[in-house]
């Protein structure tokens, strides 16, 4: 059976739609696509030689292997599984949760879920760490927790993995709280591999080769995936079958490459603020997700000629239709700086039909019979009607359903579409250098030896700013 194929939808980002002074040309984009299809063709030429390894996850076979094998050994035994996890570690595998299975999953009774409670730690707020445990509370024996980083020293996941030991050599005592503890990490080195060693803990493993914010189809999604119901073959045989279509040098028959052709192209002409409005709650973690691969991948400073270059779009967040009442007066009125994502659903999984009421006002009366599925994608339309009527130019990706296939599709439309924006960009996708400065001044406020010059800088920057307060 075919997989149901996302639709990329860039007819309202047209001259024809939104003008000359705000929409692309036919004919700039028929200018553009030489050099992204040259774009691609480097990037299937690179991967021959072991890079972007993300396109490869989907026919991982071993990597799939031991997801399953993790999934059976651990399945039926624990009522809550926690994700101790930031970034890339935890995004993924929060999008997926919220996607694929029912909105309020945590509460429903054990008997209706497919798996266990699932909650995602990607942060280190105090009150929220403690109110988890709270949570557990005597229900310690039965969790089982997730710890995911590749390296062990991201200073986040290090103090939530701290903190769970303590908690479960102080539960559970000496001889069963190993058995407690998933670690996925690199499979050869770093510090969280010497603790895993050490103490024998069980481990998946964090692929070579792949970046946290590209690792959602590795054993670091997989695994809460798979253990919460959420059927990974499927997922991955829809990244799969995206993977196919991505990797094509005919730009127009290449979603991936028309996304990074039209977004780049609205770049260059100052529409850096790139607005992902999903009308459907499932996918709205999907944004989240999508923010974090969009900017730390494409927002650098150096260019692949050792050039200064300032680059990078700004990803942001709306939602359909919330975000109507809270976002939209801006986006028509405010500064035309702007590209509108939206993702729209073809059919619900489940529609609520709003009933005929005796007594219901004339004024109301047009609902009745109608569905909410009807009216949330009544309001995508509407809005996007009344953006491109402002000259503001819109994109939609269309999901025929939300399932696994669907999804997998998403995440490796995106993930290609970062590369080769990238390519045109002329950028490292893949690194984050910015992001060490604040890790390094982490590490010296929180008094770890070695970091003692960047301590007395940001005593001398403190002091500084301590003289301006109000």
């Amino acid at each position: 059976m075919p997989h149901p194929a996302l639709q990329l939808d860039y007819g309202n980002v047209l001259t024809a739609t939104v003008g000359a002074a705000h929409g692309l040309s036919p004919a700039e984009i028929k200018r553009s696509e030489a050099e992204v299809k040259a774009v691609v063709t480097q990037l299937e030429r690179e991967r021959k030689t072991g890079a972007h390894r993300y396109r490869d996850l989907p026919q991982d076979a071993e990597m799939r292997k031991a997801v399953h094998a993790a999934v059976r050994r651990y399945k039926g035994k624990f009522d809550n599984l926690v994700v101790l996890g930031i970034g890339g570690s935890a995004l993924g595998n929060i999008a997926l949760q919220t996607a694929l299975n029912p909105a309020y999953h945590n509460l429903m009774a054990g008997t209706k879920r497919r798996g266990p409670r699932l909650f995602v730690m990607d942060n280190v707020d105090p009150v929220q760490v403690a109110n988890l445990i709270e949570t557990l509370g005597t229900g310690l024996r039965k969790t089982l927790f997730n710890v995911i980083s590749k390296s062990g020293e991201t200073a986040e996941t290090a103090a939530q993995f701290l903190v769970t030991l303590d908690l479960l050599k102080r539960k559970l005592g000496k001889k069963a709280w190993t058995k407690n503890i998933l670690v996925t990490t690199d499979p050869e080195g770093g510090t969280m591999r010497g603790i895993v060693d050490a103490e024998g803990f069980d481990a998946l493993p964090v692929p070579p080769g792949v970046g946290g914010r590209f690792s959602v189809l590795s054993a670091v999604g997989l695994f809460s995936a798979g253990m919460c119901g959420i059927k990974i073959d499927k997922l991955l045989a829809g990244a799969a079958a995206m993977g196919d279509r991505v990797g094509t040098k005919v730009v127009k028959k290449n979603p991936a490459a028309m996304l990074a052709l039209l977004l780049h192209a609205f770049y260059v002409r100052g529409k850096r603020l790139h607005v992902m409005m999903p009308y459907s709650y499932q996918l709205k973690d999907l944004s989240d997700w999508y923010r974090q691969l969009w900017a730390e991948s494409l927002g650098k400073h150096i260019d692949l000629d050792g050039q200064p270059c300032a680059i990078g779009p700004t990803p942001l967040k709306a939602l359909g239709a919330t975000d109507q009442h809270s976002q939209v007066q801006l986006y028509r009125e405010g500064p035309n700086d702007k590209v509108f994502i939206f993702l729209e659903v073809e059919k619900f999984a489940k529609d609520v039909k709003i009933p005929r009421v005796a007594g219901t006002p004339e004024s109301l009366r047009y609902l009745q019979g109608r569905s909410l599925g009807a009216l949330l994608n009544a309001e995508k339309r509407a809005t996007e009607y009344a953006l491109v009527a402002s000259q503001r130019p819109c994109l939609t990706i269309r999901f025929p359903v939300v399932d696994e296939c669907t999804v997998g599709q998403f995440i490796m439309l995106w993930e290609a579409a970062t590369s080769i924006a990238g390519g045109l960009l002329n950028i490292n996708a893949y690194d984050q250098p910015a992001v060490q400065m604040g890790k390094d001044f982490t590490f010296a406020l929180m008094g770890r030896p070695g970091y003692e010059k960047q301590k007395k800088a940001f005593d001398r920057f403190a002091k500084r700013g301590g003289k301006h307060r109000v």
